[in-house]
C-alpha cells in the first residue's frame, strides 16, 4: 500500500459537528484508501459518534482536545488562550509533521490566525490568501483572497495570482489558467489605487496568464479561472453569491409549487433541475485552502454537511499528491531570482 496521507480533522468545529463531520470522514475513508484521519476533539464525544459506524480502525484515530473555540470568540485571544482546543491541537499536528493537512468547519478567524501563527508561512510568502471555489456556467473559478487579507498590497495580490494559478493547474488540471483582477470596468486605467498599481505588475508577470480586469457580473460566467482581489472585495463577492443562490432556489421552488400545472412541470424536470443545481453548488468543491502555508489548512463552510466535508478531505489528498507547497516554494524562489533578490 502507498504511504498514507495523514489529515487532521477538527471534529468539534461547525454548525453540524460532530455528526456530519465524522460521517464525512467515514465516507472519505470508504472512497479513498490512501487517507488516514486524526479526529481532534473531545474524545468521549467522538467515540460515541464513531460507534455508529464500521470502519478501518487502522486509518482513523482520536486525538483528545478538551477545549472548543466558539464562532463568536476573538480569534487571536482564542488561539493564545485555548491551547488545548481542537483547532490549536490539530494545527500543531501539521506543524510537527504528524499530519500533512488540517480541515475545520469552525471559526474562520481562528483558522486564519492559527494557520499563520502555528503552521506558519512558506518562506517568501507575504500573506496567505483564503481561496474558495465559486461555481460558474463553465464549471468553477478560484477567488483569491476572500477572507484573510482585507487590506492587501499590490505585491501580495501578485503572489495570490501565482499561487492561485499553481493550485488550479495542479489540483484542477487546468493547463494554463486565466487570471483576472476584480475591477469596476474593463479599461486598464479604471479602478482604485490598489487595482491601478497591481494591474501593470500582473501584466508583466511571466508565470501567469493574465487577461486583465474582470467585473463582478462576469464572474458567474467563468470569464477567468483565477480571480484576484483583496479579501474585502472577495468576501463581498462570496456572500453575494450565497445570498443570490439561496434566493433563486427559493423563488424556483415557490414558482414550481404555485399551481397544478407548475407542479406537473416540476415533477417532469425534477431530476434534471437537481443535477443543474448540484453543478452550481459550491459544496461540490469542498473547502477553501489557505494557500502559502508550510502545511495545508482547509476551511470548510460553517454549515458543511458530510458530502462537502468529504470533498474537502479529497482536496487535501490532491494537494499532497501534487506537491503544491513545493511548487509554490519553487515559484517564489524563481521570482526572487528574476527580480534580482
Amino acid at each position: 500500500m502507498a504511504e498514507l496521507i495523514k489529515i487532521a480533522v477538527d471534529a468539534m468545529g461547525g454548525d453540524n459537528a460532530p455528526a456530519e463531520i465524522i460521517k464525512g470522514c467515514i465516507d472519505a475513508l470508504s472512497e479513498n484508501d490512501s487517507i488516514h484521519i486524526s479526529l481532534v476533539g473531545i474524545s468521549e464525544v467522538i467515540e460515541k459518534e464513531l460507534s455508529s459506524y464500521q470502519y478501518d480502525n487502522e486509518r482513523i484515530e482520536i486525538v483528545n482536545a478538551t477545549e472548543v473555540i466558539e464562532m463568536a470568540e476573538p480569534p487571536v485571544n482564542a488561539i493564545r488562550k485555548k491551547k488545548d482546543s481542537s483547532i490549536v491541537v490539530g494545527m500543531n499536528l501539521v506543524k510537527n509533521g504528524e499530519c500533512q493537512a488540517f480541515v475545520s468547519a469552525g471559526s474562520t478567524g481562528a483558522v486564519l490566525v492559527g494557520g499563520q501563527v502555528i503552521v506558519g508561512r512558506i518562506k517568501g510568502v507575504e500573506r496567505p490568501p483564503l481561496a474558495p471555489h465559486v461555481p460558474t456556467t463553465k464549471g468553477f473559478s478560484l477567488i483569491v483572497d476572500c477572507g484573510a487579507n482585507v487590506d492587501a498590497k499590490p505585491s501580495q495580490l501578485v503572489q495570490f495570482a501565482k499561487m492561485g494559478s499553481l493550485y488550479m493547474k495542479s489540483i484542477m488540471g487546468i493547463e494554463n489558467p486565466t487570471v483576472g483582477i476584480v475591477n469596476v470596468g474593463a479599461e486598464e486605467e479604471k479602478g482604485n489605487a490598489l487595482v491601478k498599481e497591481t494591474f501593470p505588475l500582473l501584466k508583466k508577470c511571466p508565470d501567469i496568464n493574465f487577461t486583465g480586469s474582470i467585473e463582478a457580473r462576469e464572474i458567474p460566467f467563468g470569464q477567468c479561472d483565477v480571480i484576484v482581489c483583496d479579501a474585502f472585495v472577495g468576501n463581498v463577492i462570496i456572500k453575494m453569491y450565497e445570498g443570490v443562490s439561496s434566493a433563486l432556489v427559493g423563488v424556483i421552488k415557490e414558482s414550481l409549487m404555485s399551481s397544478a400545472k407548475t407542479k406537473i412541470g416540476g415533477a417532469l424536470i425534477k431530476t434534471d433541475l437537481k443535477k443543474t443545481l448540484k453543478n452550481f453548488s459550491a459544496s461540490e468543491y469542498g473547502g477553501a485552502p489557505l494557500l502559502g502555508l508550510k502545511g495545508l489548512v482547509v476551511k470548510a463552510h460553517g454549515n458543511s454537511k458530510s458530502y462537502e466535508f468529504k470533498r474537502a478531505l479529497m482536496q487535501c489528498v490532491s494537494f499532497a499528491q501534487n506537491n503544491v507547497n513545493e511548487q509554490i516554494k519553487e515559484s517564489l524562489s524563481l521570482s526572487d531570482i528574476q527580480d534580482g533578490n
